[in-house]
């Protein structure tokens, strides 16, 4: 990933953080904004890099649209071939999928997260897929 632009989602993250804990909508709006524009402006170059648009989606408020969002990270970390963005973005779908009530939805994500993550050196988030995907499919 362009050095340039992980500096600038770090710093935006770390605003979105700020404004979020202050409640302060407006500042937060204006961060995630800009935010917004930098996925846009780098999309489809190759300055393009999943962790942007999953950045992105952490913050949207809107469940569907961070879905999207994800979703779009998530064909972004698999044309790099990213384990970690892959399973990481997978793991998100599949958590807001449970919230919005489609279950296997979720399952299916997991199931793609599970086998990316066998790779990966994040233990904590392969007990989690493997965690959540077995309440899952428990119920």
């Amino acid at each position: 990933m362009n050095t340039k632009i992980y500096k600038r989602v770090l710093f935006l993250t770390d605003n979105l953080l700020a404004a979020a804990q202050q409640k302060n909508q407006k500042r937060f709006d204006g961060f995630y904004l800009e935010l917004k524009q930098l996925c846009e402006d780098n999309e489809k170059s190759d300055k393009d890099h999943p962790v942007q648009w999953e950045t992105l989606a952490d913050f949207t408020d809107d469940l569907d649209l961070a879905v999207t969002i994800y979703q779009q990270a998530l064909v972004k970390a698999e044309a790099i071939n990213s384990k970690d963005f892959r399973s990481s973005i997978g793991f998100s779908i599949a958590a807001l999928k449970v919230e919005l009530g489609d279950e296997a939805g979720a399952i299916e994500h997991l199931e793609q997260a599970k086998i990316s993550c066998n790779k990966i050196a994040d233990k904590e988030l392969k007990a989690e897929i493997h965690d959540l995907l077995e309440k899952l499919k428990a119920s």
